[in-house]
């Protein structure tokens, strides 16, 4: 390989990596990356429903949530940590696909679900009571499985009786 070559074969090479980074920069920034994923369950009269879910637990990953994704598969979401409790305001800015918004008490239980959330909405959805976390799964999840207010969130940020 000549010298002129190598060049560009290095500056090719060096610009790849620095899109690549860049890319990678945009996932982080957008909340594309998740930086943890556990496994919850859902109890209730229907059977048990098993999530993978991100965890969202500081004030930039709670900010940003699951804004500029274009899907969300079944079975996933982001459990978003309001511990300790509080009331609780949600909105769908910069979302692109509808959620179930699952407000959960302390203790585990479900307090109540705005479902089929309407996407890039800048209207308030509050939790409607003192909750410690919100999970969000993709819209028509909660009525497809038989999920309600009363049925029980197993996962460690929850206590359970």
């Amino acid at each position: 390989m000549q010298a002129s070559e190598m060049f560009k074969f290095r500056r090719l090479r060096w610009l790849g990596a620095l899109a690549m980074a860049a890319m990678l920069c945009g996932l982080l920034v957008h909340g594309a990356v998740a930086a943890q994923m556990q496994s919850l369950e859902i109890v209730g009269k229907t059977g048990v429903h098993v999530f993978t879910v991100e965890i969202a637990t500081t004030d930039q990953e709670r900010e940003v949530g699951l804004m500029y994704r274009k899907s969300l598969p079944d079975g996933q979401g982001m459990l978003f940590d309001f511990r300790p409790e509080q009331q609780v305001s949600m909105w769908m800015k910069n979302t692109y696909i509808p959620l179930d918004m699952i407000f959960i008490r302390g203790d585990g239980t479900i307090l109540r679900i705005a479902e089929n959330t309407e996407p890039l909405s800048t209207r308030i959805i509050a939790s409607g009571g003192p909750v410690a976390g919100v999970l969000e799964v993709s819209g028509g999840t909660a009525k497809k499985l038989g999920i309600a207010a009363g049925d029980r969130v197993a996962h460690p940020l929850f206590k359970s009786h």
